[in-house]
């Protein structure tokens, strides 16, 4: 296929393509600012990306630029990974102009592709929407972002089915792996690289962790499945290490530790507050679908990048 591929800067956009690419696709990827604007680890990922896919510059989701380049040439499919995520943390996050920014223009977008060839789309998703994943329930959103992202999924159900597109919605959960964004396990490596034990706040939360080449795989079946479709909504949630934060963090302490023989000392607090559900985890074991993937290969490349 020829794929038109949105977030390739990000930790999960990068491997994505990655593994669309080394399927055999041929990916553009529409990347929303200017090159120079790209620093730190988005810059490394997206050079680590040219030999393998063509970047379009300057190009967000829906702008003229990105008109421009869907009515030049024709795409099988639409894979919209990008997401307004600047500071998704905040409780201010505004979730109404971030649902702007995901689907601006999506009717035209879709129209132009269309009438080019277009047969189907893949959006990304995340575990943390309403209705989503399994976990203490009602499994509602619970913070304006992921509110966002569900708002998001609601618009692109709406307008391809007036399309008639079959839509793909796969469902992240929390990614690990190199060249990924300063998170839970960085600072759990970082602290340990330093010689510090490293304080797991929340170890109460049942969640679910994945590692990204596999995440990535998986992804890309997905993709080749929602192009087979000819209408219609399906959907992935793909799961890795069901367990909670303390847990978690045991599992990349020993893994860490038989590796790189650095201490790994961890402290448990103890934890009084849950402003989040206790558990929220994707539903649909990763491994079973991929027989050839290697954990122990994917634990000795997460160690390796923070190694260098």
């Amino acid at each position: 296929m020829k794929i038109l591929f949105t977030g390739a800067s990000s930790f999960t956009g990068y491997w994505f393509v990655k593994a669309l690419a080394a399927a055999g696709h041929e990916v553009v990827c529409p990347i929303t600012k200017p090159w120079a604007s790209y620093t730190d680890v988005r810059r490394q990922r997206l050079e680590l990306l040219q030999p393998g896919c063509r970047l379009v510059p300057g190009a967000s989701f829906g702008s003229e630029v990105f008109l421009q380049l869907a009515r030049g040439e024709p795409f099988d499919q639409l894979c919209h990974h990008a997401a307004d995520v600047t500071n998704y943390k905040s409780p201010d996050f505004n979730a109404q102009a971030a649902l702007e920014n995901n689907t601006r223009n999506l009717p035209a977008v879709l129209a132009v592709l269309q009438a080019s060839g277009l047969k189907s789309v893949v959006l990304t998703g995340t575990y943390f929407e309403a209705g989503e994943g399994r976990g203490t329930e009602p499994l509602v959103t619970f913070s304006p972002y992921s509110h966002s992202k569900t708002l998001t999924c609601e618009r692109f159900k709406e307008v391809c089915r007036a399309c008639a597109l079959p839509l793909g919605k796969f469902v992240l959960p929390n990614p690990v792996g190199p060249m990924e964004e300063p998170r839970f396990t960085a600072y759990l490596m970082n602290n340990w690289q330093a010689g510090r034990p490293a304080e797991v706040k929340t170890p109460d939360y049942v969640r679910d962790n994945i590692h990204v080449d596999l995440l990535a795989a998986v992804y890309a079946q997905f993709a080749a499945r929602v192009a087979a479709q000819n209408a219609g909504f399906i959907k992935m949630n793909p799961g890795g290490y069901v367990e909670s934060q303390g847990e978690f963090a045991r599992r990349v302490a020993r893994e860490v530790k038989a590796r790189l023989g650095w201490n790994c000392e961890l402290i448990l607090a103890r934890q009084d507050s849950f402003t989040e559900p206790l558990e929220r985890t994707n539903t649909e074991p990763a491994a079973p679908l991929l027989p050839g993937w290697n954990e122990a290969k994917a634990w000795d490349a997460f160690a390796e990048y923070y190694a260098n």
